[in-house]
């Protein structure tokens, strides 16, 4: 212990232990990405990995919602996730089915009850998220009247998160051009959903918490991209306390967060960290001296400035 009470941690950074996890993308799915072959700097010939993109159309019941532009992987917990993010089904709806057609690209979520929602696709907002993000109607005012758990978070939590999340195999490392969203209780990530966008790869994990009934009131959600107000808005409507990032804010993002008292921190690389809402409600009990510094080799994007 030091003399202000808090443990202190070295972690080895170079042999990372993947952590085991419930469901994630996989990286060795051959469908997900491809070798595309080019040149590099030198004016040699080169090859590279890159993420396959795919317009999977959402429809809930008869009603077409929308279209993503998505790696396809997961196709149904993304097409409940997204309706579930966008208020078109309840928590307490019943889904009677949710049929994929792989050919087509093609997700139907049906439910028991009838739904209409011709008004609220009529209003829609491009979202500041990669991969042309939409949010439909009234979701600002959907905020009210949420309350979340006042649930507290350790550093020492914080940083082996940051640090196994970092290290472990996914898309990214391999092929770079991705966002990655981890659901983690403590330390410990439970799922882990890659995408071209990271309001897919969060509706991919709305979706599966629905449908696995995975409670959130305990829960933290990692996210490699920005804190923008469609981040912290999708966290605080899937009812998840806290949401860290590697990557920076947007001032509408953090006055959101302040408002619905979600714990919101950023720049989250090494042993740094930006807390901008429920400073309060993080438990200081890791000395960061102790912890070692991102190593080069698993860097993303956002090492060096805000994604």
């Amino acid at each position: 212990m030091d003399r202000q009470g808090r443990r202190r941690h070295l972690w080895i950074m170079d042999s990372p232990v993947a952590p085991t996890l419930l469901i994630r993308t996989d990286p060795g799915d051959p469908r997900l990405t491809r070798a595309v072959a080019g040149i590099d700097h030198t004016g040699r010939p080169a090859e590279g990995r890159v993420p396959e993109e795919r317009a999977l159309t959402i429809y809930l019941n008869g009603q077409e919602i929308v279209t993503a532009m998505t790696i396809g992987d997961h196709p149904e917990h993304l097409a409940v996730g997204f309706l579930l993010n966008q208020g078109m089904l309840a928590r307490e709806d019943r889904v009677t089915a949710v049929d994929f057609d792989e050919e087509l690209m093609v997700a139907v979520v049906r439910t028991e009850a009838a739904t209409s929602f011709e008004d609220k696709l009529r209003k829609r907002t491009q979202t500041s998220g990669c991969a042309q993000g939409t949010t439909f109607g009234d979701l600002m005012e959907r905020l009210e009247g949420i309350t979340l758990p006042a649930t507290r978070i350790r550093t020492s939590d914080l940083y082996r998160l940051m640090h196994d999340v970092n290290t472990m195999p996914s898309i990214y490392l391999e092929a770079g051009a991705i966002h990655g969203c981890v659901l983690a209780q403590g330390a410990a990530p439970l799922a882990y959903f890659e995408d071209v966008g990271r309001h897919n790869a969060v509706d991919k994990l709305a979706g599966w918490m629905w449908r696995e009934g995975i409670a959130a009131d305990d829960k933290l959600l990692y996210t490699t991209g920005r804190l923008t107000s469609e981040m912290v808005i999708k966290t605080v409507r899937m009812g998840i306390p806290a949401l860290v990032s590697r990557s920076g804010f947007t001032a509408w993002g953090v006055d959101l967060a302040r408002q619905a008292g979600l714990t919101l921190i950023g720049r989250a690389r090494g042993r740094r960290f930006l807390a901008l809402s429920g400073a309060e409600r993080i438990l200081f009990d890791a000395d960061p001296s102790y912890v070692a510094e991102e190593s080069a080799a698993h860097r993303r994007k956002a090492a060096s400035a805000d994604d």
